[in-house]
């Protein structure tokens, strides 16, 4: 169904590409969200042995591996939406093309698991100085970039609401990643509304505290503690290390950039951070690890 730039912002959840090492993990119970961002390689790129076709049943299995309560895309088209779907049933997708809001070009979208998990509300923005504006190119952005959000309830426990964020920054702009991460910034303040929230995806972007970088544009909130957000990787690995990068180029490299994070507000806790280097006989799920993370959410007063 086709929406208005309007409907599209009216909610925010921001969610990334993360993965954890651990296998077979059950669902969590009461307030623990296992979130997980993955930038799973468009389904058209001419990848050779690499292809979609050859790695899908791959992703799929680093996806259940983990089993993540919310799961944030990137590169996602929309028949590779169409078939993660169709082998996730537990789950519900929330997403749109960035060219025309609807099919068209690569989606940020949200998976989340519909048997726990009510959808309060769920919007899209474009990373671009009209934000609204469906399929706008910002600053000095190679392509069109967007967020989709998700604003969830869980339906027994106690756990109360939270907003799910799910971005991919530009590959070629500096400018444009900057400029996105503020916007993403003002956006999580804008509508979170006190409630906490997971910002997750691909940046393009080294997770370096340097100032002038999105990494630390997010973390610190532009000056603002009330914008503040936290790495999970970081939380839970305090000491930087030289086997942290998340691009793996289809090779297994781990010596690059850890450009796919997953951040949240100070108000969960977390308990895992984790990079899922997960492969098959030398094939690699994505040119991406996916990037995991166990948090705990604080439970709403019992009524």
């Amino acid at each position: 169904m086709k929406r208005s730039a309007a409907q599209h912002v009216a909610c925010l959840v921001i969610v990334g590409c993360v993965a954890s090492a651990s296998v077979g993990a059950a669902s969590s119970a009461g307030g623990d969200v296992r979130a997980m961002t993955f930038n799973i390689r468009y389904g058209t790129a001419p990848d050779g042995p690499n292809s979609w076709e050859s790695r899908k049943e791959l992703v799929l299995e680093a996806i259940k591996a983990f089993d993540p309560d919310v799961l944030g895309t990137q590169e996602c088209l929309r028949f590779q939406a169409d078939y993660l779907a169709g082998h996730l049933a537990d789950y519900e997708f929330v997403g749109a093309g960035r060219d025309d809001g609807e099919d068209a070009g690569e989606m940020c979208g949200v998976f989340y698991r519909s048997t726990r998990f009510e959808k309060l509300d769920e919007g899209h923005f474009w990373l671009s100085e009209t934000p609204e504006a469906v399929g706008s190119r910002g600053w000095d952005a190679a392509l069109p970039r967007m967020a989709t959000w998700v604003r969830l309830r869980a339906r027994e426990d106690t756990l109360g609401g939270f907003v799910v964020v799910n971005t991919h920054f530009d590959h070629a702009g500096a400018e444009a990643r900057l400029e996105s991460a503020r916007l993403v910034s003002d956006h999580i303040r804008a509508l979170r509304d006190d409630m906490p929230a997971i910002v997750m995806g691909d940046f393009n972007s080294p997770a370096d505290s340097t100032a002038g970088r999105p990494y630390a544009a997010l973390l610190t909130g532009g000056g603002d503690p009330s914008r503040a957000l936290v790495d999970a990787y970081r939380a839970t690995h305090p000491h930087p290390g030289p086997d942290e990068g998340t691009f793996n180029a289809f090779e297994g490299l781990i010596d690059g950039a850890r450009i796919d994070w997953i951040l949240v507000t100070p108000d969960i806790k977390v308990l895992e951070g984790d990079i899922d280097r997960r492969h098959l006989r030398g094939l690699y799920p994505s040119d991406h690890f996916p990037v995991t993370a166990v948090l705990r959410i604080a439970g709403r007063p019992s009524e």
